[in-house]
């Protein structure tokens, strides 16, 4: 028997209702090591991905490691997206291992999670690990992420597929989010976000609105 298509998307598909985003370490401390990305682009990255999630209210944790103490502050670029929402701060390299955050991950109650920060092979390893071995359902934003060296990151990344998390990018994540042009409600956030943080894509954006007025789904 032949299969018979519809028009109906893949439930692996990320929407705003489906997941809960977890944000970890973007801190000033662990990014003065990170060598696999360059600074400016990941925090241009972190930015994308946090208003993403903040204009499309997916429910997201805020976490750091030794804040005061060794660490520093969280980027800017989240902790505006997020303004007044509350880090939880850690002592353990390991996330999952926080007994606040999985408090809140309960509370939330999705069983599908998102990942980014620093460092990929210790901070996005333990909880992506964790997180797949107690059957949640896992992504990872890879470059939203960065370790001490290349060889770092991408061996962390091999070793999260290998045990069953999906990457992908922010700009993907912003663009699944949104999925169709014609709803509306959220074409001028999600082509004001890619105008500022999406790179060429967004200055092909700016550029064909500027020049003659073009719009996707006729927005």
């Amino acid at each position: 028997m032949p299969i018979t298509a519809t028009p109906t998307p893949a439930k692996t598909l990320l929407d705003p209702v489906n997941h809960a985003l977890v944000l970890i370490d973007f801190q000033s401390q662990m990014a003065f090591a990170t060598k696999s990305i360059a600074p400016e682009l990941l925090r241009n990255n972190a930015a994308l991905v946090a208003r993403s999630a903040a204009g499309f209210k997916v429910p997201t944790i805020l976490t750091t490691v030794a804040e005061k103490s060794f660490s520093g502050p969280m980027f800017e670029e989240i902790t505006d997206a997020f303004a007044g929402q509350a880090l939880l701060d850690r002592t353990s390299m390991n996330t999952w291992e926080d007994a606040a955050v999985i408090d809140e991950v309960n509370s939330i109650g999705k069983d599908r999670i998102v990942f980014a920060g620093l460092w990929t092979s210790v901070c996005i390893v333990g909880p992506v690990l964790s997180a797949l071995e107690q059957g949640f359902e896992v992504y990872v934003i890879t470059d939203a992420s960065g370790d001490i060296s290349v060889e770092a990151h991408e061996r962390a990344v091999e070793r999260m597929v290998q045990a069953g998390a999906k990457p992908i990018t922010a700009l993907q994540y912003l663009l699944e989010l949104q999925r169709d042009w014609a709803r509306a409600e959220t074409y001028d956030l999600t082509t004001g976000i890619a105008r500022k943080w999406g790179g060429a894509y967004g200055l092909g954006i700016t550029y064909a609105k500027s020049m003659f007025g073009a719009s996707e789904g006729g927005n």
